[in-house]
């Protein structure tokens, strides 16, 4: 029920669909028969076009890696025609319908469609876009932002060598970035989700404050009392500065514990 869209020039994994569609004018409805050597791929484009339909992830179950790959993994695409089509291909018969036809400056790409140097400055635009809405107290919508930076900076990193200067380059703008996400997501109490980005970033970066003090609130806000503890007491070690804040995290922490064990013996008092 949605109109799909391709960025002519991408290389879709239907290539020939980008000629068909530039032989074609706004409105227009075609038929196109096309032989095997431009159908191989269509199982797999078709399967994840169906689990959309479906309100499904296209790549649910899947592991990280080519579509190919995974079919070599599962020996299946879940659709009994699809795997018949995958075994023996065949000439398709394509009827496409042209709705709009938009200007490459129009059109408002996702980041895995930019270039390197759109990508690099479409980061800042959204880490300001970010920190605009986190002032508006619009946390979900500033997170949102702030993980399209990290993607955009993520995908850049992919083509650089591991700790040599042009990837270091980008894991220092990777990681404010991935701090704000994370306040935003103990604004919004996923403390979970806190826990897991920040000692992520602690494994590379194990220096890091911010990082520390995050994932004590995290640890401290999920029941955690040892794992906060430790690491409130590693930001104090890791940064003086902020230990004012510590002694009053851990002030609270221990209130909020005091209280929790008063109330866990009433809940069993009435049990037993």
């Amino acid at each position: 029920g949605i109109p799909m869209e391709i960025i002519v020039g991408k290389m879709f994994k239907l290539e020939i669909w980008e000629t068909l569609l530039s032989s074609m004018r706004a409105g227009e409805v075609a038929e196109f028969w096309c032989d095997t050597i431009h159908t191989g791929m269509y199982a797999l484009v078709s399967r994840g076009m169906r689990r959309i339909a479906e309100g499904r992830d296209p790549l649910e179950g899947q592991k990280h890696r080519c579509g190919m790959g995974n079919m070599f993994d599962y020996h299946s695409t879940g659709y009994d025609d699809l795997d018949e089509l995958q075994r023996t291909p065949q000439p398709l018969i394509f009827i496409m319908e042209l709705f709009r036809v938009e200007e490459p400056s129009a059109y408002k790409r996702d980041t895995w469609a930019m270039s390197k140097e759109e990508k690099l400055a479409a980061v800042p635009v959204l880490h300001s876009e970010g920190n605009r809405l986190v002032l508006r107290k619009e946390f979900g919508q500033a997170a949102a932002k702030y993980q399209e930076a990290v993607i955009c900076l993520r995908n850049l990193q992919a083509k650089e060598k591991p700790w040599e200067d042009g990837w270091l380059k980008l894991e220092s703008l990777v990681t404010p970035l991935v701090l704000n996400y994370c306040q935003c997501q103990l604004e919004l109490g996923e403390y979970y989700e806190v826990l897991e980005h920040t000692t992520e970033l602690l494994q590379k970066h194990n220096d890091n404050a911010k990082a520390y003090f995050k994932r004590a609130k995290a640890h401290a806000a999920v029941w955690n009392e040892r794992e906060a503890r430790e690491d409130f007491l590693r930001v104090a070690h890791l940064d003086p500065s902020m230990a004012a804040a510590v002694k009053k995290e851990l002030k609270q922490l221990g209130e909020r514990m005091r209280k929790k064990h008063v109330e866990d013996r009433k809940r069993y008092q009435g049990l037993f």
